[in-house]
């Protein structure tokens, strides 16, 4: 059972109505004796000017609710830096295949994490290493996907791929995406990538827009090394983590891609299980 003291709380940005959600949700915990803290964006909607740093916000939390859509709870999950605190993700943004938590649920769900009975889905991160002449110059965890993809206008780039010790091919696309199962609903799947049942220990290599068409996604285990050499000019590929942040990259860098030893623990509806969500959001059945 979840002793929860501490409420972490980070909201996406210019939700009209999110001035209406926060202040009661604020309240409702404090009546329940569970302190709040969280970030600029939240102290905003509360007429507040004491937010802190999205990644401060973790910080002695017992429990950290997002407010927004996908793209939130990605920019949170990097927040954590590997703390084992559950993310109740809520949905006030669009698509969101992560954030399966609605607004009516908020609250019958906090009920259910307070008195310890809220269904974890544990989430494996992926972690990034870019090496230059050897050196790990920068590293990176995330959630969906890490894309190594051109950086100047219709131009293809060359990028050698590897699995462990064996060698892929050498692609000469728009990029490629090494993905996990959370990723394979992200921009894998719009590259014509798989879906992958989150609970499956796998990566995904997905090209984007090979110029060789029989170039195909790869399915490996994620106990592999995926690495990816860029055989562009220096510059013209960039390196993007969750689509959020991310960084040039010179001819000859290496990107080192392997399951994190951290997970995500998503906190989940009782009755939205996987497959529900995907005929949810893909409108998969509809007649």
């Amino acid at each position: 059972m979840l002793d929860i003291k501490v409420a972490g709380i980070i909201s996406k940005p210019g939700i009209p109505h999110a001035s209406k959600i926060v202040p009661p949700l604020v309240e409702w915990l404090k009546q329940r004796g569970v302190h709040s803290r969280y970030d600029a964006e939240t102290a905003n909607y509360l007429g507040q000017q004491d937010g802190l740093p999205r990644a401060a916000v973790p910080e002695g939390a017992d429990l950290l609710i997002v407010l927004g859509g996908d793209g939130t709870l990605l920019s949170a999950a990097r927040a954590l830096n590997g703390r084992d605190i559950p993310l109740l993700p809520v949905n006030l943004g669009g698509l969101g295949f992560l954030t399966a938590v609605t607004l009516d649920e908020l609250y019958p769900e906090l009920e259910r994490t307070l008195k310890g009975e809220q269904r974890i889905a544990p989430r494996r991160m992926l972690h990034c290493d870019l090496v230059r002449e050897d050196y790990i110059i920068q590293s990176f965890e995330a959630l969906n996907d890490i894309v190594i993809a051109k950086s100047s206008i219709a131009r293809m780039i060359d990028l050698e791929a590897h699995v462990d010790t064996h060698y892929v091919a050498n692609y000469k696309a728009d990029g490629v995406i090494v993905a996990t199962p959370t990723g394979s609903t992200a921009y894998s799947l719009s590259a014509g990538g798989p879906i992958i049942f989150p609970a499956v220990s796998a990566l995904c290599l997905t090209p984007i827009c090979p110029h060789t068409l029989t170039y195909r996604p790869v399915i490996v285990p994620d106990t592999s090394v995926v690495s990816v050499i860029c055989r562009a000019r220096d510059r013209e590929a960039f390196l993007t983590v969750d689509g959020q942040i991310g960084v040039p990259i010179m001819e000859g860098d290496r990107i080192l891609c392997r399951s994190s030893s951290h997970s995500v623990s998503l906190i989940r509806p009782p009755k939205s299980l996987f497959f529900d969500v995907l005929r949810q959001k893909l409108h998969w059945g509809e007649r």
